[in-house]
């Protein structure tokens, strides 16, 4: 029995001493710890149906797909506090969402008016709220260089390095870097195969990638070996800048140097002997015909008032633009008049006033332009446009600091020869940021 009791107090001694050591084994270490959390929902399962608006379809029509006739109007009522629902066009998407399982109608509904808008309706027991919703955007550079083979267009829609550019995008890049120089290069007439460009652009990006709005930052054009060069300069950080050549001087003239964009050609000539297509005579043309398209738009080349507007048996549909120091502008055989133009209304430099047509004495569609100085007709390919205002004084320090930044883009962009297609890039790192 004693025996018995020794062998008991030795164990337990044992005992004591594995746990003391356990115990000094664990000292200095975090013993886990449990918590209890709240319990966590599941979120209830959505359907989502999304459905397109047909060219015989209302916005009533189509919601009569999934609302009862008094849903239809309470959501109607709330919609209208954005938009006109008679105005939605077609092809706008409408999307459902509602609670799988839940009979008792949709849950939300978004209308998409634009690809930067769109109004989102939620289920408010018998009534109905809404949220307009824009589009998130990103503000990112790109910049690329190239030289041009056949035109700036086609060149800049087959840049490789801008591949990761929305091909309607690149589009207008083309027509944004025509705005810049129009006043100095006709890209249609001017242009030629070995000219070379370089430009960094700032634009507003939505998450699919395409651009809601930009504007070039800094762009050159060599033409026929001579540089042309434009900064954008935006002293109170705006939206409201211009642009302005290495020397500060406005890129901007008194006239644009055509009334056409882009698409074009020039079939007709300023000259004092020519065999009139029509009457089969020769006589004088007093001004440059630019063939184009029925329906191209024309646009005013300079600001002014206009002094005539009216149809004519010679000119067809014809508009006269007074300018300032004794200008004056023709626009002839047009097939219409813009909506509001009349003797007497102010235009600005790049309004559209009329369309391309063949009224009057004409063979086929095109504009016939005249330059009148002080009554008497210009040639408008030769005569020396007069130049817009330089950087004004007090701003200087500011244009020379937002220039050299902007210029700095460019600088890797060397131009090689060798290469139709040169270094691109899209810069969203530095250059980024959420509207």
């Amino acid at each position: 029995m004693s025996q018995n009791l020794r062998v008991i107090s030795l164990l337990r001694g044992v005992g004591l001493l594995v746990l003391l050591g356990l115990i000094l084994s664990g000292r200095g270490r975090k013993l886990p710890t449990i918590e209890l959390d709240y319990p966590i929902s599941a979120e209830l399962r959505e359907d989502e149906f999304v459905y397109e608006l047909k060219a015989d379809q209302t916005l009533g029509d189509l919601f009569t797909k999934f609302l009862n006739p008094n849903d239809q109007d309470a959501l109607l009522s709330e919609l209208r506090t954005h938009i006109d629902p008679r105005r939605v066009r077609e092809g706008t998407t409408v999307t459902v969402r509602s609670v799988r399982g839940d009979l008792t109608g949709p849950k939300s509904v978004e209308v998409t008016l634009n690809a930067d808008e769109s109004v989102k309706l939620f289920s408010r027991s018998e009534s109905w709220v809404s949220q307009l919703i824009s589009t998130p955007t990103t503000l990112d550079t790109i910049w690329a260089s190239g030289e041009i083979q056949s035109s700036l267009w086609n060149s800049l829609l087959g840049n490789s390095h801008l591949s990761q550019v929305d091909p309607t995008d690149r589009e207008k890049l083309v027509l944004e870097l025509n705005d810049v120089f129009k006043w100095q290069i006709d890209f249609v007439r001017q242009i030629q195969s070995g000219d070379s460009y370089r430009f960094a652009f700032q634009r507003e990006v939505r998450a699919g990638g395409t651009m809601r709005t930009g504007h070039v930052l800094a762009a050159e054009l060599v033409n026929r070996d001579r540089s042309y060069t434009a900064v954008w300069f935006d002293p109170n950080e705006d939206g409201e800048g211009t642009y302005y050549d290495l020397d500060g001087k406005s890129v901007k003239s008194a006239f644009l140097l055509s009334p056409i964009e882009l698409r074009h050609r020039i079939s007709s000539r300023f000259t004092n002997n020519r065999l009139h297509p029509v009457l089969r005579t020769w006589r004088a043309h007093r001004g440059v015909d630019y063939a184009a398209p029925t329906g191209t738009p024309i646009q005013s080349t300079g600001n002014g008032v206009v002094v005539h507007r009216a149809r004519g048996s010679t000119y067809g549909n014809r508009i006269d633009i007074q300018h300032p120091n004794g200008w004056t502008t023709r626009y002839a055989h047009m097939n219409g008049f813009s909506s509001g133009i009349t003797v007497g209304s102010r235009i600005k430099q790049g309004d559209v006033i009329g369309y391309v047509g063949m009224t009057g004495l004409a063979t086929g569609p095109h504009l016939h332009y005249e330059m009148l100085l002080h009554g008497r007709h210009e040639d408008p390919l030769g005569i020396d446009l007069p130049s817009g205002d330089p950087v004004p004084e007090d701003q200087w320090d500011i244009w020379q600091l937002q220039s050299s930044g902007r210029m700095a883009f460019l600088k890797g962009l060397a131009f090689d020869p060798m290469s139709s297609e040169k270094p691109g890039n899209i810069d969203n790192q530095s250059n980024s940021g959420v509207r």
